[in-house]
């Protein structure tokens, strides 16, 4: 018997099949894939001054809460994070336990390891660097550790330019602590931070510790170049919404940490991070954190 009618029928309906098939899957990535590409556009960024690691605060001291902070990072799971007053010990622990996260950003003394660090650790996978680098808060802000605002403790800002794998943008991000003592320091470090920040065309995200609140004349300054502030852009402001609590859950004086962005951000949520474990707080301050959406 001649099978060989039979074995292109089946050969035929095989094809068919197959192309149906296909074509339902191909459909259905159609359709999902909006949706998708609406959800890749957003990034979860997080803000913390996590207290230097050698500071003597006694049962607060690193080695007892540092479990705590990598806790509190983790429960976030940001795709970026600013950290302020990171020494290398700390650094070196936090990408230890957090393997997914590269870091970026020098020492503010030498330039390379020595002294606090205004960090950057971004998720590796979802990230390309294009470029990084650190300057300090002075009129010679190329020159390493300078200092000349009245400021008695050195300040720098690192910044990056990453692209993003998943959304395709490219956008910059800085990251800063300010001056705590002197007024004129955070005034003209804004100047100059704000001076550096109009220099991009692309998207900028501005994190870190102020040490002043949003009615300072520098912050304002940030404001005012058209800058927002995340949290303030969906929280009214209120009493008792300071971020930095003594280690004692303080939340009275100004919020100081803050999450800025360029317009070419809609901000969906932002909040103060409170959580406490066993009546033991990870900080001196508290993390803020933005969850945020390309626009542009």
């Amino acid at each position: 018997m001649n099978n060989k009618p039979i074995n292109e029928f089946v050969h035929q309906i095989t094809l068919i099949s197959v192309v149906l098939i296909t074509t339902a899957l191909l459909s259905n990535c159609l359709i999902v894939n909006p949706a998708l590409a609406q959800s890749e556009k957003e990034l979860k960024v997080m803000t913390f001054n996590i207290r230097y690691g050698t500071a003597n605060d006694g049962e607060n001291s690193w080695q007892f809460r540092k479990e705590n902070v990598v806790r509190t990072i983790n429960n976030f799971n940001p795709d970026l994070l600013g950290l302020q007053e990171a020494l290398q010990i700390q650094i070196d622990e936090f990408l230890k336990r957090m393997p997914a996260y590269s870091c970026l950003g020098v020492g503010r003394d030498d330039g390379k390891s020595a002294g606090e660090h205004s960090s950057i650790f971004y998720l590796r996978d979802r990230f390309d660097v294009d470029s990084a680098g650190t300057f300090w808060f002075s009129d010679t802000p190329n020159i390493i550790a300078s200092k000349s605002w009245g400021n008695n403790i050195t300040r720098i800002c690192t910044w990056a330019r990453l692209f993003d794998k998943l959304s395709g943008k490219t956008f910059y991000i800085f990251n800063v602590h300010l001056d705590h003592e002197s007024q004129p320091s955070r005034e003209k470090s804004t100047l100059l931070l704000i001076k550096r920040i109009s220099d991009k065309t692309l998207p900028v995200i501005l994190t870190g510790d102020f040490n002043c609140g949003d009615e300072n004349p520098a912050v304002k300054t940030i404001l005012d170049s058209g800058m927002i502030d995340t949290y303030r852009k969906l929280n009214v402001k209120k009493t008792n919404e300071g971020t930095f609590n003594s280690f004692k859950g303080d939340t009275t004086g100004d919020k100081i940490d803050f999450i800025f962005t360029s317009n070419h951000f809609e901000v969906k949520q932002s909040e103060i991070i409170r959580t406490s474990y066993d009546g033991k707080y990870p900080s001196d301050h508290f993390p803020v954190t933005a969850l945020i959406k390309f626009s542009k």
